[in-house]
């Protein structure tokens, strides 16, 4: 994999997130409160809620929208109104976080 450098671990808070802009859209980077770094497309399998802005806990993420649930691991939604958002390989490295480039470029979900 080519990984891509978006910046160190402590620029994002536990429990919080940072959006990455790619040609194919928007990707929210999360910091869980265990330290683990998710990334996925940031609009809601429901109505298009911005996911970087929803609340996290544990591996999963509320849209701030509507309160659909998205988990960091699969993408999958939870509840009756199902859906799926792509997921991106990310990692730590050094205490950077690093996303796979070649998955960005291509919009592909991992």
């Amino acid at each position: 994999m080519n990984w891509l450098d978006i910046g160190a671990l402590s620029d994002i808070p536990q429990r919080g997130a940072r959006l990455v802009k790619t040609m194919h859209g928007c990707v929210a980077v999360f910091r869980t409160g265990d330290d683990e770094v998710f990334a996925i497309d940031d609009r809601c399998p429901h109505k298009g809620g911005p996911l970087s802005e929803g609340i996290v806990h544990g591996h999963a993420v509320t849209c701030p929208l509507h309160n659909m649930v998205i988990s960091l691991e699969s993408g999958l939604a939870q509840g009756a109104d199902q859906g799926a958002v792509a997921t991106y390989p990310a990692r730590v490295e050094d205490g950077r976080i690093l996303l796979d480039a070649k998955r960005l470029i291509r919009g592909a979900a991992a």
